[in-house]
């Protein structure tokens, strides 16, 4: 018993490190830059939303605000990136953003196969069957 108990202690370890791991790129990169690149929807009023001057609006948008605020002290030190769909994980996956703030669901499939950290759930929507 205390075998299985060592070895799922150990496996939750390594796996916390390796999430730790992934993120310290990133992390290590908006420091440097001193921005941070937050890929957005631009068909989602209410999530984001530039208006004709430019000045983004939304809960995704204030979400990455919070996020340079958190990390650089500056909640104006924030790019936004508008995607589409089709466009979002690539661009993820290329370096282009820094984090995917967009209606995006959280599945098995794309939390294991696109290497993505998903972070906890700021918005929870109901679907049908």
């Amino acid at each position: 018993m205390k075998k299985i108990l060592l070895s799922a202690v150990s496996a939750a370890a390594a796996l916390s490190f390796s999430q730790a791991a992934l993120a310290g790129a990133v992390l290590d990169k908006v420091k440097k830059d001193g921005v941070v690149v937050c890929g957005v929807n631009t068909a989602a009023p209410g999530f984001s939303n530039a208006d004709s001057q430019g000045k983004w609006t939304g809960l995704d948008v204030d979400y990455c605000r919070a996020l340079a605020a958190a990390v650089l002290g500056d909640a104006t030190k924030v790019k936004f990136v508008p995607l589409s769909s089709p466009q979002r994980f690539s661009a993820l996956q290329a370096g282009e953003i820094d984090v995917l703030a967009r209606n995006t669901t959280w599945n098995l499939t794309r939390d294991a196969s696109l290497g993505a950290v998903f972070v906890g759930t700021i918005y929870y929507d109901g679907q049908g069957f």
